[in-house]
């Protein structure tokens, strides 16, 4: 029904009784499958008002997809960095070509913030790199691109990168890294965003794969 359009985005489902008339299915089954339904995002259950559609974004249908980096040990996360590797320069890319001065401007905002406060714990930095790149990303303009992205990133994972580069004193070679993404979209150089932020997961990837290798 919500593929079809018949029920569309926001709108109200009919009542689990008509459900189970209609599809001739249980009410048990119903239940069940608006709990997974909503468990996906599909759907919003509120409480004494029904089930409602919700508003179908990429971001509600794929936050299921966004605990994938967060749960994942070394040897998938590996493989989560080389996915990242095939997608994300491509979306910088993207936002070169595409970014609006005020999007360069809030990417901007969030690289000073990253350098002004270089003595921060491993945590708020981690919070600070997600910020940039997941607004890096925004800039392309494709909600479903942002989305796979979050799947794709790990606020813990991030606190470890930072933690451990930062013990090794190579804390100031990931603030490198984004000005030089930065650099490039102020640019609108799409290859050397694209080239920049291959490089800097690629550094990310090579760093996890030495430690999981001991």
């Amino acid at each position: 029904m919500i593929a079809d359009g018949e029920v569309g985005p926001g709108e109200r489902l009919p009542t689990e009784r008509e459900l189970s008339v209609r599809l001739g299915v249980s009410r048990g089954s119903v239940r069940e499958a608006i709990r997974s339904l909503t468990t996906l995002g599909v759907l919003s259950v509120r409480h004494g008002a029904g089930v409602y559609a919700t508003a179908l974004r990429p971001a509600d249908l794929l936050e299921a997809f966004s605990v994938l980096a967060e749960v994942s040990r070394d040897e998938t996360l590996l493989e989560v960095l080389q996915v990242r590797r095939m997608i994300e320069p491509a979306a910088t890319a993207l936002a070169a070509a595409r970014a609006t001065p005020e999007d360069l401007a809030l990417v901007g905002r969030l690289l000073d913030r990253m350098e002004d406060a270089a003595e921060r714990a491993p945590a708020d930095h981690a919070a600070d790199d997600l910020g940039f790149h997941q607004a890096v990303v925004a800039c392309a303009g494709n909600a479903t691109l942002s989305a796979v992205h979050a799947g794709l990133s790990s606020r813990t994972f991030n606190e470890r990168v930072w933690a451990g580069l930062g013990a090794e004193g190579l804390t100031d070679t990931l603030f490198q890294d984004h000005r030089r993404i930065h650099e490039a979209l102020l640019a609108r150089d799409p290859e050397a965003a694209r080239a920049a932020a291959a490089a800097h997961v690629l550094r990310v990837e090579r760093w996890l794969s030495l430690r999981a290798d001991g």
